[in-house]
């Protein structure tokens, strides 16, 4: 049988407990995101200021915040693949090195973005 599932207005609150504590381990746990996350914090205050219009600021700070999403992905494929992996695996090791191309292509997706709405 299954447990029964929160519904309602309960299930956004616990969904919001967990997201806050995923967010916790991350900045404990992960490097990369505490590195990005301080790349952010420089860079959005910038892209409001440079961003001529609503557009494109939105895009300025989206291409930011994508980073943080792949990188909470990353992260998340990474520990799943740790817990299950003791040794080297052939698909483990292609599933991490995957989901770090995301994280990279996320990563140019912002230079390619803010490239752009500055020379536009």
């Amino acid at each position: 049988m299954s447990k029964p599932s929160k519904t309602g207005l309960a299930r956004v609150i616990a969904a919001g407990g967990y997201s806050a504590t995923g967010l916790k381990a991350a900045f404990k746990y992960e490097t990369a995101f505490r590195q990005e996350l301080a790349l952010i914090l420089i860079l959005a205050p910038l892209a409001l200021c440079l961003g001529d219009n609503g557009v494109e600021r939105a895009l300025l700070i989206g291409s930011l915040l994508l980073v943080l999403i792949v990188e909470l992905v990353n992260s998340a494929i990474e520990s799943v693949v740790d817990r299950f992996g003791g040794g080297h695996h052939e698909l483990s090791g292609r599933a991490k090195d995957i989901a770090s191309a995301a994280v990279l292509i996320a990563l140019i997706n912002v230079f390619v973005v803010w490239l752009l709405v500055m020379i536009g």
